[in-house]
Order: C-alpha cells, then structure tokens, then sequence
C-alpha cells in the first residue's frame, strides 16, 4: 500500500515570485483596528445630523456583511484552486485581514453608536434587498461555480468594486477634514484590498491566459454580463443610501472608475468611460496613500513603520549594578 506523503511548505523554493513579495507585502501591512482612536471623532460625529450619522452608520453596516463574505466563504472558495502551497498561505494572511476589516466596522459602531442603533444597522444589512442580492449572487459563485476563473472575478469585482459605494463616505469626511479616525481606518483597508485585487487578479490572468481564443472569449462575455449585472444593482444601493445627501452622481462615478480598475487587475479593458479626473478631487484626496501616524508609542497609521532592531550586549543588562573601575 502506497501513500502520499505530506509536504512541507519552503519558501527558499518559491516558484512564484509573486506569491513572496505579496506576503511581504500584506506581512509589513499588518494592523488591527483597535490601536486607532476612533473616539477622538466624537466630536465630529456630534456635529452631524441624523441623515449624515445614518448613511455612515448603513455604509459600514453594508461593508461589514461584504467583508464577513469574503473571510468566511470567499478566500476559503479560493483556496482550492490554488497554483502553489504559498499561495495558500497568501490567501490565509488575506483571510485573516478580512476578518479585521469586518471586526474594524464594530469598532467604529461601538464608538459612535448606541446599542439600540446598532441593533438596526445590523438588521437592515442582513436584510436589505439590493445588499442581499450583491452578497447572495457572488457567494453563490464562491459555493457552486466549478470554473475557479470565475471564483477569482466574483472575488476581484466585490474587493475592487462593490466596497466602493461604501468608502466614498469615510473618505469625503476625511476629504472635508472630519471623522479622521475613521477614515483612517478605511484607509488602512483600502491599502489592504489593493493588493487582495491585484494578486487574485494576477492569478487569474495566470490561467486565463492558459485557455484557448474560444474559451477566452466565452469567459470575457460571462464576466461583462456579471459586471453589468452587479452595476445595475449597485445603482439601485447606491440611490437607496445617497438620494437623501445628494452624492448619488458622485458616487456612481467612484463606483465606474474602480470599477475599471477591477477590469484592469483581471487583465481586461476598461467597460466605462470615467476615470479619476471625474472622481470628486475631495475624495480622491482622501484616498491618496500619505503617512499618518496617531500617536508616538503605538506608530499605528497608513503608513506602516518597522521598529529598529539592534543587538543586545552583556553590559545592557547591568543596569543599576556599580560600574568597573577604569583601568589606567
């Protein structure tokens, strides 16, 4: 009787590099939610009225479900079709980060919110028609799609897509320069879900690149079908959360242009013609990758900072011992 033996994973064998450089990448990333003082946007928060506190309140409740998706049902769908063993420890590392992106969001509530509120959000959320729909047609995907290209579309669409109708709000704030807390971070997200976009994205170029002009194309008229599907929904949750403002053109924008740039992660052309100088300037200001840290001790910000390391000497542990004689 013959068995397979189990195999080590040695990252000095890497096949792909790009499975090393995204783990050092996401690796030197590393944050949690936690070490960022929302409370200090107490202030702010006052300053807005109940539509304002609302959309922020329903915006991250509709990331929060989108993200559990991911940790629980997405990275696992993708795990199973993987190329090499450090792809799944990638995929592992970005499973993880999305269960502190949805763990971020509670953070956020149980600053800004009373418990009667949160209550509704997270009620309106698991029951809201157009959210439901985005959450349901792409875990259906993760769960009984057996093309593993179309388990990485789905994946890509929702990271570099869908949160999109979500982020704008935060980072308008920020724009605006209120709730900076918070929009710190969604910025920390952000960074983060750039790089889950560009690694799922690269690895299904990997195999779409593998299939014949036939297959190629069959493939490309499913993911625009699936694109303009989504689209027309994310239309429809869009006006439901921003009519009342007034943002749901500006938004829409933000929605089409990243919308591109998951078409361009997944090696296809651009489907709408917006592109970042159609985006409100407020929020791309907001979205750009500048440093900040909150506080000296913790060094916590969007810009990732590695403690210096020097090596330990005998004499560093004399402290308060009687110092040696000078020798003369």
């Amino acid at each position: 009787m013959t068995t397979n033996n189990y195999a080590a994973v040695n990252w000095n064998a890497v096949s792909d590099a790009i499975d090393k450089a995204t783990w050092e990448k996401l690796t030197e990333q590393f944050w949690l939610d936690t070490r960022i003082p929302v409370s200090n946007d107490l202030d702010d928060w006052r300053t807005l009225d109940d539509t304002h506190q609302w959309l922020v309140g329903h915006v991250f409740g509709g990331l929060t479900l989108l993200d559990t998706l991911q940790s629980q049902d997405g990275l696992a769908a993708l795990r199973k079709d993987v190329r090499t063993p450090h792809e799944t420890a990638v995929l592992n590392n970005i499973q993880f980060m999305e269960s502190v992106h949805a763990k971020s969001y509670s953070t956020i509530f149980s600053t800004l919110n009373t418990d009667t509120e949160i209550t509704e959000i997270f009620q309106w959320s698991d029951s809201e028609e157009f959210l439901q729909n985005k959450a349901r047609w792409i875990n259906d995907i993760y769960h009984n799609e057996t093309d593993p290209l179309k388990k990485k579309i789905a994946n890509v669409f929702l990271e570099t897509c869908l949160f999109y109708s979500g982020f704008y709000t935060p980072l308008y704030y920020l724009g605006n320069n209120k709730l900076a807390n918070v929009a710190e971070i969604i910025k920390l997200i952000l960074r983060d879900e750039s790089v889950h976009g560009t690694y799922i994205g690269y690895k299904f170029q990997l195999g779409f690149n593998q299939l014949g002009q036939n297959e190629q194309q069959a493939l490309q008229d499913w993911l625009f079908d699936f694109l303009y599907k989504l689209y027309d929904n994310e239309e429809k949750y869009t006006h439901l959360l921003y009519d009342q403002v007034g943002w749901t053109d500006e938004v829409l924008t933000f929605i089409r242009y990243n919308a591109n740039k998951a078409l361009m992660n997944l090696g296809q052309n651009a489907l709408f013609p917006d592109t970042e100088a159609d985006v409100n300037p407020i929020v791309m200001n907001g979205i750009s990758t500048s440093t900040a840290n909150h506080d000296f001790f913790s060094q916590v910000g969007n810009g990732y900072r590695l403690g210096e390391v020097e090596a330990m000497h005998d004499s560093d542990y004399s402290i308060g011992a009687p110092k040696e004689p000078k020798v003369k």
